[in-house]
């Protein structure tokens, strides 16, 4: 191409300096010149149009090129995009899972732990009844034995009477204590369980609000709504 502007700058020169004709705005020019230039334009435009196609070829092929790696770059773009969400909907899943197994597991143990403190407070209060039960038909025997007794004696017949009483009374007094300890030890293993099931109940409520937190948006591909399913 710089042959061929060459060339065409020596031809304007050469018009340019050309001897003028008299009375006409015509002039002459070297023949000889002018055709050798003429001849080397001719001789390069092939060559510089078949560089200007190779040029324009190689456009096309950079241009294809680049489509091919952009749809290559979109399509890997796309296929990680849904390795992405893929992975996350499993990791959701696991942890879903996790949650109802603990759920069902602190369930159980809170339901095992019930019924063992229940049974335990069953045994414990029928034990401490039948001790306040026995305690008191043994003092009431006492009193029995020690009334006849008495009454046997003339002399503290009145003293037996109110002996008697007095042991009769302290046996209901004792049965009453354990009574009231046996409703007391029972109460306080009943508000322990119930404190069990509080921590329980506020644990699980933890797990489930913690499912319910959205995930971070990490990047620009739209995070899918596992809970609109």
């Amino acid at each position: 191409m710089y042959r061929v502007f060459e060339a065409l700058d020596e031809l304007v020169t050469i018009v340019e300096e050309a001897r003028g004709v008299p009375m006409t705005s015509n002039c002459v020019v070297p023949r000889g010149d002018v055709l050798e230039l003429l001849d080397d334009v001719r001789d390069a435009l092939p060559g510089e149009v078949d560089d200007a196609q190779d040029v324009l070829d190689r456009r096309d092929e950079v241009i294809r090129t680049a489509r091919e790696q952009a749809d290559e770059t979109v399509g890997s773009a796309n296929e990680e995009a849904e390795r992405l969400v893929a992975e996350a909907r499993a990791h959701a899943e696991r942890i879903v899972a996790d949650a109802r197994d603990e759920a069902e597991r602190t369930v159980a143990a809170g339901e095992a732990s019930y019924a063992d403190l229940t049974e335990r407070a069953r045994a414990e209060a029928d034990r401490m009844v039948q001790a306040g039960r026995d305690a008191y038909d043994r003092a009431v025997e006492d009193g029995k034995h020690e009334q006849a007794r008495l009454v046997s004696q003339t002399e503290v017949v009145q003293a037996a009477h109110n002996e008697a009483a007095r042991i009769v009374d302290e046996a209901h007094e004792e049965a009453d204590r354990q009574r009231v300890d046996c409703d007391a030890y029972v109460d306080g293993k009943l508000a322990e369980f119930s404190d069990l099931l509080a921590t329980t109940l506020r644990t699980v409520d933890s797990g489930r609000n913690h499912l319910r937190t959205p995930l971070p948006a990490t990047s620009r591909t739209p995070v899918y709504d596992y809970q609109a399913q």
